[in-house]
């Protein structure tokens, strides 16, 4: 994926580079903002940004009785008020804040974290922001149309 990143990267540099600073921050704010939108959908559907499906959560004895705690993995975490942009004239980037950031991480790269004060588990690994082949195209067309109204 890192290399597709690359071509695009080389490809819209000479374009972009005759935007003014302000026009490059105002496409990287919407491209992330984008980005952010097709992540926490994926998230919504516990899907992976290569398609596969989130491993699911451990059955425990707390959620199997009924009107117990029945919600999705990371309802809280993919609104917008933890899932925060951030963009300037060079780059754009989605991120998680601080606050949840260790929880987020344990789980997307699969490591050990402290479940409460007397329990550790090693969380299998949940792939929660990330690019893919439509996010390339979708970046594609929302430069294109920037650079039609701003040129």
């Amino acid at each position: 994926m890192s290399d597709v990143l690359t071509q695009y990267h080389q490809y819209a540099d000479g374009i972009l580079t005759q935007l003014k600073p302000e026009n490059r921050t105002k496409l990287a704010r919407e491209i992330a903002k984008k980005i952010r939108e097709h992540n926490r959908k994926r998230i919504v559907a516990q899907v992976d940004p290569d398609g596969a499906s989130f491993i699911p959560r451990k059955k425990q004895r707390l959620r199997a009785k009924k009107g117990h705690i029945r919600r999705k993995m990371f309802s809280k975490i993919r609104t917008t008020k933890y899932l925060k942009i951030n963009a300037n004239a060079n780059s754009a980037s989605v991120s998680f804040i601080d606050a949840v950031s260790r929880i987020a991480k344990a789980h997307h790269f699969g490591l050990r974290d402290r479940v409460n004060d007397h329990v550790d588990t090693i969380y299998p690994k949940r792939q929660l922001l990330g690019i893919n082949n439509a996010d390339l195209m979708m970046v594609e067309q929302l430069t294109l149309s920037h650079l039609a109204r701003n040129l």
